[in-house]
């Protein structure tokens, strides 16, 4: 192995050269090098106004500064793209996600001005929580997710590609169970895909199907959503869902 300069590592485009540069030994090619990022689409479901909100940062640096975006940023040599994610995601708006999805790579040459950027992208559903901006971002709020402001790079697109992603997941997941409390009504469990999907179903159709697949469970108790209504509790079944997911359900709407 031979400690080398700049000029002798791109000298030879085609072979990879067993050298030490800048104090790394390693493998060094002429070929160019895109940076790598990620960028985290988060979601929340607010109970209170039953919609769904995502989690947006303000920017505190050049390029777009002051414009919001997605949490994201450059992953780190020592990291996976999903450590990266979850460490940005962090700094930058104080959020610890338990889990983030990956779904989709953005790689349009132009997509960043400031050089060629590959960005992974991922999501995740969570409750709404407290959120502060740090790190290279100035601020961080939840935004309703039909009132988002212009956001910076191509983040419309990442977050119109993750909505459309959570909306294909939830025909074979429960997704969003985790959302709602251990017992809840069908009322607040119509609402949760309501909001995912942006439809407003049949408020006996829905219960009907739910209870049909028996993918919830009604409890022998009840609770009073209104002084003048009583409303049944239920539970999610996951034995359920799982003999069903092994036979290759898809809940249809």
């Amino acid at each position: 192995m031979k400690n080398v300069k700049d000029k002798e590592v791109i000298s030879n485009p085609n072979v990879a050269n067993n050298v030490e540069y800048n104090g790394i030994k390693g493998y060094w090619y002429r070929y160019p090098h895109p940076a790598v990022t990620t960028d985290c689409v988060i979601f929340g479901y607010d109970h209170e106004c039953g919609k769904l909100k995502v989690l947006l940062i303000q920017r505190g640096i050049e390029p777009y500064k002051d414009k919001w975006a997605l949490p994201g940023g450059f992953v780190q040599m020592n990291e996976s793209a999903e450590e990266g994610a979850l460490r940005e995601l962090r700094e930058e708006t104080g959020l610890s996600a338990n889990y983030i999805e990956q779904f989709y790579t953005f790689s349009e040459p132009h997509r960043d001005p400031r050089e060629r950027v590959i960005t992974i992208a991922f999501y995740a559903l969570t409750e709404i929580r407290e959120v502060k901006g740090g790190d290279d971002a100035r601020n961080a709020m939840w935004y309703d997710i039909n009132e988002m402001p212009p956001l910076a790079f191509d983040h419309d697109r990442i977050l119109r590609k993750a909505q459309k992603s959570l909306r294909e997941r939830i025909h074979f997941e429960p997704v969003g169970f985790d959302l709602l409390p251990e017992k809840f009504t069908m009322r607040q469990l119509q609402s949760l895909y309501e909001a995912i999907l942006d439809v407003r179903f049949d408020r006996r159709n829905f219960a009907k199907k739910m209870l049909h697949y028996e993918l919830v469970t009604q409890l022998d108790e009840t609770t009073r959503p209104t002084p003048k209504r009583e409303a049944f509790l239920y539970r999610f079944n996951q034995d359920i869902y799982n003999e069903l997911k092994e036979k290759g359900f898809r809940l249809e709407f």
